[in-house]
């Protein structure tokens, strides 16, 4: 698949298929996240992949009640080791790089599964300190995303996106770009 077909057709799924996923799935999605690009190429990420519905009923129940997560064949926590990207970069690398990082994996991950076939959702509506718990995640990993992923169960139409024109700016903020 094309990149720019993934990246157009790529939907979040909320409605899934009763189903597993390979192992082979699984590797291919979580290879396409470490390849993400990172601060200092120093790669804070972390994933949990949580397939056990006890724990999955958790999360979902952590994410403010959306339990439609709990159809996905699991639940990828994506997590940021801060303290990794803070010892280069301090609080800037805590605050910022860590996130935009994993926000780097994350995106890697909806689109190499959505070019195989798979349905996800990047969640980040969730009570986080209630996910840490869950996942047993120690004080310096922070949980970022969760992403449900499996058979997609619903085919959604494309959403709206502001053209170009009203999002690119010139050299400064407020002057036109024009192709």
């Amino acid at each position: 698949m094309e990149v720019y077909e993934a990246i157009k057709g790529r939907r979040s799924i909320r409605s899934y298929v009763p189903s597993e996923l390979s192992p082979e799935q699984l590797k291919y999605v979580l290879e396409a996240a470490i390849w993400a690009p990172s601060a200092g190429n120093l790669q804070p990420w972390e994933f949990v992949v949580v397939d056990n519905k006890d724990e999955m009923r958790q999360l979902a129940r952590a994410s403010l009640n959306q339990m439609w997560m709990t159809e996905a064949s699991a639940i990828i926590a994506v997590c940021a080791d801060i303290d990794r990207t803070g010892v280069i970069y301090g609080e800037r690398g805590r605050r910022l790089y860590a996130i935009q990082d994993c926000a780097a994996a994350t995106q890697n991950m909806l689109l190499a599964s959505y070019s195989i076939g798979l349905g996800t959702c990047w969640v980040g509506a969730f009570y986080e300190e209630e996910v840490r718990r869950i996942l047993r995640l120690p004080a310096n990993v922070r949980p970022l995303a969760l992403i449900t992923i499996g058979q997609p169960g619903e085919r959604p139409s494309p959403p709206h996106r502001r053209s170009l024109r009203e999002v690119v700016h010139h050299n400064s903020f407020g002057r036109p770009w024009s192709v």
